[in-house]
């Protein structure tokens, strides 16, 4: 395949597979769905999420290691159907230890989606395209992240019934339709071929990836892609928060925020796809970094609710695109190095735990101290858009 075209039939089936990504946010399900089925703590619960997303830090750079060797396509594949196994897990039963395992295993697979998936995207679309299909992507996994909570809910019950199982646990009927949508993933990326960019050097090891941090541009995104996810999931986690103790907002409707939010990132990752392929990519990560800068800001000081929500919609437009931003351009700027580079990029999805934990911890000493700690995480977005330059004179 050329590079100069785009192959529906190749682009397709890689598109499917962020979709395939999407399914590790049905860990929320999973905590709520087995908090009404058993008497186990909550705290107990948030086990849960733990062992799924742990691997992200745990196993990023060692999975970009192997995809060197094996290559973006076959890990890929091993991903998605590591991802079916956990899917297809539940049918032991409705079981703490049955449900951490099948959450482990999707954590495990989509550490190696997150990994491979990124970076054969970049190999199966023309390079002035890249940031274009990245925000596509990153358009499917919102979709999928959307619905799938919904369709466990909603059509795993329906599903037991109409199989006869009115057993506790139906909504696992609800993961067994996803591990189907898996499983067809996986053949359909298996049927496809793909030429993929190679390593001009010799092959990464964990030692070559964390030496490619001495790099102070790849260095720098790195820390970037920590930041944004930090971000991301700080105002998913807290927003609802801020609005019930600064501005009385109640705790029903202040939940709604998380709606709005996750629309507003369905929209700009949408909208940015289109505008990416007349736009530069550096131009518009400035724009974007500097839209969600000053957006906190505002949201720190408005009084009224319904700028509040108009705030809260414009922070996550600016931020929406930063993630396959960021990406693309250190992918592009060294691409002898994506696997090694998509090691790092997604063991900073990390950020997502830490920076949470922060601005909670800051706004429980004051309302508008997370705030500070959000825009403190966009102006250093700005930054990074505005003065980091690629350096590929230092490699190693």
């Amino acid at each position: 395949m050329s590079r100069n075209k785009i192959s529906i039939a190749v682009v397709t089936p890689v598109l499917l597979s962020f979709f395939v990504m999407s399914f590790i946010d049905l860990v929320g399900t999973g905590v709520d769905e087995l908090k009404q089925d058993s008497e186990i703590p909550v705290y107990i619960l948030q086990l849960i999420p733990f062992v799924a997303f742990i691997w992200f830090f745990l196993l990023s750079v060692p999975i970009g290691v192997l995809q060197d060797k094996i290559g973006k396509k076959r890990a890929l594949n091993i991903g998605i159907l590591i991802t079916a196994i956990g899917l297809i897990f539940p049918v032991l039963g409705n079981t703490l230890p049955v449900i951490l395992t099948a959450f482990a295993l999707l954590g495990i697979g989509n550490t190696i989606l997150q990994v491979s998936a990124n970076p054969l995207m970049v190999d199966v679309v023309p390079e002035n395209r890249a940031s274009s299909f990245l925000s596509l992507s990153q358009f499917v996994k919102s979709l999928g992240s959307m619905v799938g909570p919904f369709v466990a809910g909603m059509m795993g019950p329906w599903l037991a019934r109409l199989l006869g199982d009115e057993s506790a646990g139906s909504w696992r009927y609800g993961l067994y339709f996803f591990a189907l949508i898996s499983i067809i993933s996986w053949i359909w990326l298996s049927s496809v071929k793909i030429e993929e960019t190679l390593s001009t050097k010799e092959r990464a090891s964990v030692k070559s990836c964390f030496m490619l941090l001495r790099n102070r541009f790849v260095l720098m995104m790195v820390i970037g892609i920590f930041v944004v996810v930090g971000i991301d999931v700080a105002i998913n986690s807290n927003i609802g928060t801020f609005l019930s103790v600064k501005l009385g907002v109640g705790e029903a409707s202040a939940k709604y925020a998380k709606s709005l939010y996750f629309l507003a990132k369905m929209t700009g990752t949408l909208t940015g796809s289109i505008l990416l392929t007349r736009w530069s990519s550096r131009y518009f990560l400035i724009g974007s970094s500097l839209l969600a800068s000053l957006a906190i800001l505002i949201l720190a000081f408005t009084p009224s609710v319904l700028a509040a929500w108009i705030i809260i919609f414009i922070i996550s437009l600016g931020i929406s695109n930063i993630f396959p931003l960021i990406f693309s351009i250190t992918v592009r700027s060294l691409p002898s190095r994506s696997n090694e580079i998509s090691g790092l990029m997604i063991m900073a999805v990390s950020g997502g735990a830490v920076v949470p934990f922060l601005v909670g911890y800051a706004m429980n000493l004051h309302f508008n101290g997370g705030i500070f700690v959000l825009l403190a995480c966009a102006l250093y977005l700005l930054f990074i858009a505005l003065f980091s330059k690629a350096d590929t004179s230092k490699e190693t």
